[in-house]
């Protein structure tokens, strides 16, 4: 399961070392993808064992209202769906590309069947299913990926936007999908649960009652919990996305804890985050509760007659409040993740560690290496180092953003003294 931080500050550093920017990070299809304030990168592992990366600069968002609390949080949420759904769609791009390869290479045996109950394909429809992104499965090049006079990088490989007025509008799809569906999860759902089980039961509980609000709380848990538990169990193939989720967390935890980026010091960190998309999930279920018992009471009373409009109008009613959820939510993950990681307080941070255990897997090495190759990748544009253009918007439309590079391993990657070669 991929994963959408939600900003968060600066690493800690004592008074003689300068703050480092905050890095947040997702995992993709056999991948990785990495945040830092001015650059997004994605590494993707590719079926030949390349490193695949798309790197692009970002303006720095911290700035005006978005330094705001409560509107950084809303600003976070919004920027990690876009880009999430963006780091998806290219790792599910470049599996496509690897499916092809194989299927001409072992067209004598290959049968659909087979192609559909790949490794790839398998995570493809479970993420398509819960719908964090609805994937472009579009080649966007026919040819071969030339390798470069050195030998041991392999560049350019194709413009991501080559054709960047039919991508702009797909990626606004997936995005407002992905907001469908966290109504649906986390609102509908759950308030369907608890007025059947109202029902059946014959609590005779109104739906702004504070036992009602409770009763869809736990529903909201169990749904989103016992979703996790179904995928990781029922689907193997899902298993390589929380290896990679695991992968991204010790290799963030690496980073935070000013350590080299190596296999090796990523490999001794835990899997488990404070500042993880499924912590924020499970804190969004609990501050619902909270903020719907409380203004429940304020709102208009609802007393149609009819239990179904009843509930059709209280749902209505919630919708305006997700935006203040979202952002009261960043604020107490941000506060935990700051001054609750050691001592007693840590016990705040326990229910959403128990849920990382489920989404998150002990990677191998050579998922560790996308993770750390993915965070290195972002630091050559933090550290000056990357200079390329920045992608704006002009009347003309949007700038082109640099080429992907390949690298042939993550050694190279790791020992190379910038990213692109100077124009």
């Amino acid at each position: 399961m991929s994963e959408a931080l939600p900003s968060a500050s600066s690493p800690k550093s004592n008074s003689s070392v300068p703050a480092r920017p905050y890095i947040g990070g997702q995992a993709v299809l056999e991948g990785v993808m990495m945040r830092s304030p001015t650059s997004f990168a994605v590494v993707v592992r590719r079926r030949d064992g390349s490193l695949h990366v798309r790197e692009k600069g970002m303006p720095d968002g911290r700035t005006g209202a978005a330094k705001l609390p409560l509107v950084r949080g809303v600003a976070s949420l919004v920027e990690s769906l876009k880009l999430g759904g963006e780091a998806l769609r290219f790792s599910a791009e470049q599996m496509e590309r690897d499916f092809d390869e194989q299927e001409k290479e072992e067209a004598a045996k290959a049968s659909s069947a087979a192609k559909k109950t790949g490794i790839g394909a398998g995570a493809l429809r479970m993420l398509q299913a819960i719908a964090y992104t609805l994937f472009l499965l579009i080649s966007a090049d026919d040819g071969g990926e030339p390798a470069g006079s050195s030998g041991e990088v392999i560049e350019p490989v194709a413009s991501p936007n080559d054709a960047q007025p039919e991508k702009e509008k797909a990626s606004k799809g997936p995005m407002g999908l992905m907001l469908v569906v966290m109504v649906v999860f986390l609102i509908a759902l759950p308030q369907a649960a608890a007025a059947g089980m109202n029902k059946l039961l014959k609590f005779g509980l109104e739906v702004q009652s504070p036992g009602f609000q409770a009763m869809t709380g736990a529903f909201k848990l169990t749904i989103v919990i016992g979703y996790l538990f179904v995928i990781r169990r029922f689907l193997p193939d899902i298993r390589r996305v929380f290896q990679y989720h695991g992968a991204e967390h010790k290799t963030i935890s690496t980073y935070e804890a000013n350590e080299p980026l190596t296999v090796a010091n990523a490999r001794a960190k835990t899997t488990l985050h404070p500042r993880c998309g499924t912590t924020f999930l499970v804190m969004v279920a609990l501050v619902s509760i909270l903020v719907f018992t409380a203004v429940g009471g304020f709102l208009p009373k609802i007393q149609t007659g009819k239990v179904l409009l009843d509930n059709v109008i209280f749902f209505a009613e919630k919708l305006p409040f997700l935006p203040l959820i979202a952002a009261v939510t960043f604020e107490i993950q941000r506060v935990f993740a700051r001054y609750c990681t050691t001592g007693p307080l840590r016990v705040l941070l326990w229910p959403g560690f128990l849920c990382q255990k489920i989404t998150t897997i002990e990677p191998d090495d050579e998922q560790l290496e996308v993770a750390l190759a993915s965070l290195r990748v972002t630091l050559f544009r933090e550290e000056g180092i990357e200079k390329s253009v920045v992608p704006a918007v002009t009347a003309a439309g949007q700038a082109p953003a640099p080429a992907d590079v390949r690298y042939r391993s993550f050694d190279v990657l790791m020992k190379s003294a910038r990213l692109r070669r100077a124009a």
